[in-house]
This record gives structure tokens, C-alpha cells and sequence, in this order.
């Protein structure tokens, strides 16, 4: 199966050099160094726009088709099916205006209180322009498992949106036998999975549609969705007059980031290299990645029981499959207030709701939120050992 060697891991992030503990990671990931040599050696070589006739145009061209195929390899799909965009949210606008021209007043569409807004927001709102019926699928607070979506299902619901896991609380839904039920209505299927992409081998195929963000895993800021060739044919997005029908270009918007591309391309290279084997870069990243999961989780579950001994903490996510993202208050401090201590140690564990808009209202943890920390493979256990000691040292002082 291969050996994840944190230490060698560590040593390809220039970023680590500066000495924090970075848990900070369901934000952005910090980038390696092979990544950030892929984008600068894009930006410093000849490009224009896509062709065949000059050399600057292919290398232009076959920086878009390396990146199509590394991402169908990482999400085990169809690299015909894989559409840029400049955010996962600004794809999932995209999806929801188009979709939404298939609706019709009556037609229902399922969000969840368990996502990120741009999981929720983009279908209220489209959903509204039409006049179709939001219904909301709910969580339980103390368990952080999803409800059942069965009871919200019938012949006039028309897609389902559904976290492949809460950025909040880790929380990882059964998807996949979402997927089944959500098929047998007849109606699409569309996972956020931007806060799953980068700790779990991710086979995609089950959705209509998949979004992540090359970001959460060691790449550039970009968005990146997954479906099917003939699903993406047969939708019909705004786009200008002279752009392309072609599938998947017909849904990219003026001309494609290159550099952003071509780190995309060297971030699932890292990742298949995180010390999986097989013979394909699929198999590679689909061993890595059980590494990763590993590794990622033995760190949180001490993380968790350490930091539940400290007297005042309350641990928010507790549900059976989740992410290692671990939620937490401290009795008489704004989570502000810890995070800013926590900063001034050099730990990086940021507080807020994180664009959770709903689920932090579910946990009755308004605006101020709570304070998120966020493994990743670069983690290793001078990090949670360094966390675990700065929260230790808070007194009980109040700073409300």
C-alpha cells in the first residue's frame, strides 16, 4: 500500500519554513514547492490562446487537457466532463441560473442546513427566479448526522444539493446512497465536495454533478466540476455569440487561466505522490489518499480527546464519517479572542462561521461562530502538540 512520511512531506512546503502550525487548511492549504514551480514555468513560457499552429498554442492547449485528465483521475470521472471556473461558487451559480431554465412554478429543489452557502444560496435564489419550492433537508445537533432526505423526495423534485462533507464540522453524509434515492425521483444530484477532495479517495461518478477547489488541495485558486459529457451537452448555459457549443468549453467563460491549469495538473501529481503505488496516477492517488486519511485521522481523534480534557471546552461534530476538522468553544472567550491568542504562538486555527451560514445558525452559534482546526497531510504532532498547549494556557478571564 505504500508509507506516508510526514516528515518528507513537510519538506516540500516552503511555506512551513516560516515556523507556524497551520491549521488552517479547510480555508486553503498551504501550496509545495513543485506546485508553485509549475505555475511560474506556465507564466514564463510562451502561451496564447488555444490552436495548433504556433507552438505558444499548443503548450496553451495542452496545458488545459493535462489539467482536465489529472482532475478526472483525482475525482475518477470523465475528463470530457470537467468545466473550469474561477470559484467553486461561481461554477455553482453557473449551474444554478442554467438549471434553473428547466424549472417550472411547482418544481422542488433540495439544500441542506449542513452546507456551505455556496451550496445553499445559488439554488434559493435560482429557485426563486422561477417561482420552484425550496425544501430544506435538516441535521441533528447532537449527532451532526444528516437527516433522512427519503421524506423530501417526489415526482416534482428536480435536483438535490448536498455536502460531500460540512467545512463546519467534517460531517461526511452518505452520498452515495443519496445519490440512489435521489435518482429513483428522477431528479440530479450535485455534491459540493470542496471540504472532501483533499483527505478521502473521491470517486465522483455517483453525482450529476461534483465541485471542489484545486486550493484545498495544495493548487492555485480555481474551481473545478465534474459530470457527464452528455448531461453537459444537454444544458444550455448564457455564453457569448462566437464562443464554442463544444462540451465542456461551452460553460468557460473568455479564456482559461493557463498557470492556474498547469498547478492544478502538479497539485494531484503531489497528491498521487504521498507515497501511494499502482500503475496508474488513478491508482497512485487512490492509495495516497488512504495514507492521507489515516495519517489525518489518528492526528485528530488524539487532537479531539486532548482537547475534550481541558476544562471549558465544548466540541462541536461528532458525527461517525467526517473530515479532520474539529469545532470547538472555550468557556469565557469569544472565539476571536482564542484565535487571536492562538495566533500569537504561531498557531494558525482561525474562528468564525466559515461561510456556514446555516449550519453555525443550526448549532446556535451565530455570527461569531467557533473556533475551527483543520488537519492536513503536512500535520505532524509537534503541530497538534503546540495546539493542544496554547489552549491549555488560556485562562478563565472573560473577554466578552
Amino acid at each position: 500500500m505504500g508509507v506516508f512520511d510526514v516528515v518528507a512531506v513537510r519538506k516540500q512546503f516552503p511555506a512551513l519554513d516560516e515556523g507556524a502550525a497551520h491549521f488552517d487548511g479547510p480555508g486553503g492549504s498551504q501550496t509545495p514547492q513543485s506546485v508553485a514551480d509549475a505555475v511560474a514555468a506556465t507564466m514564463t513560457s510562451a502561451l496564447a490562446n488555444r490552436g495548433t499552429l504556433t507552438a505558444a498554442e499548443r503548450r496553451a492547449d495542452e496545458t488545459v487537457v493535462a489539467a482536465r485528465q489529472a482532475t478526472a483521475d483525482l475525482l475518477g470521472t470523465d475528463p470530457r466532463g470537467i468545466v473550469f471556473g474561477r470559484s467553486m461558487t461561481q461554477l455553482t451559480y453557473d449551474f444554478s441560473r442554467t438549471l434553473a431554465k428547466t424549472w417550472r412554478p411547482g418544481d422542488e429543489v433540495v439544500v441542506t442546513r449542513l452546507d456551505h452557502d455556496a451550496n445553499v444560496r445559488p439554488w434559493v435564489q435560482a429557485a426563486a427566479s422561477v417561482g420552484a419550492t425550496i425544501r430544506w433537508l435538516s441535521f441533528d445537533p447532537e449527532t451532526s448526522e444528516l437527516d433522512d432526505v427519503a421524506p423530501l423526495l417526489d415526482e416534482r423534485t428536480r435536483l438535490v444539493a448536498v455536502t460531500g462533507a460540512s467545512n463546519l464540522i467534517g460531517t461526511r453524509p452518505d452520498t452515495e446512497g443519496i445519490a440512489d434515492l435521489v435518482h429513483q425521483a428522477g431528479a440530479l444530484l450535485y455534491v459540493d465536495g470542496v471540504h472532501l477532495t483533499a483527505h478521502v479517495p473521491v470517486d465522483a461518478a455517483y453525482a450529476d454533478f461534483y465541485v471542489c477547489s484545486p486550493y484545498k488541495f495544495f493548487g492555485p485558486h480555481l474551481g473545478a466540476l465534474t459530470a457527464s459529457p452528455e448531461l453537459l451537452g444537454s444544458l444550455t448555459p448564457d455564453k457569448l455569440a462566437p464562443a464554442t457549443d463544444v462540451v465542456p468549453e461551452r460553460f468557460e467563460l473568455g479564456t482559461l487561466p493557463y498557470e492556474l491549469l498547469a498547478g492544478t495538473t502538479a497539485a494531484v501529481d503531489f497528491l498521487a505522490g504521498l507515497g501511494g503505488t499502482g500503475a496508474t496516477r488513478r491508482e497512485r492517488l487512490q492509495s495516497s489518499l488512504k495514507l492521507v486519511e489515516k495519517h489525518e485521522d489518528g492526528l485528530r481523534d488524539q487532537l479531539e480527546r486532548r482537547l475534550a480534557a481541558i476544562p471549558g471546552i465544548t466540541l462541536y461534530g461528532r458525527a461517525a464519517r467526517r473530515t479532520p476538522t474539529l469545532l470547538f468553544t472555550v468557556g469565557g472567550w469569544t472565539p476571536a479572542a482564542v484565535a487571536e491568542r492562538l495566533a500569537a504562538v504561531g498557531v494558525n486555527a482561525p474562528a468564525g462561521s466559515f461561510y456556514a451560514y446555516e449550519p453555525a445558525r443550526h448549532l446556535g452559534l451565530g455570527a461569531a461562530g467557533a473556533v475551527r482546526v483543520g488537519l492536513a497531510p503536512y500535520t505532524d504532532q509537534s503541530d497538534v502538540d503546540r495546539l493542544v498547549a496554547a489552549v491549555e494556557s488560556l485562562d478563565a478571564v472573560s473577554t466578552d
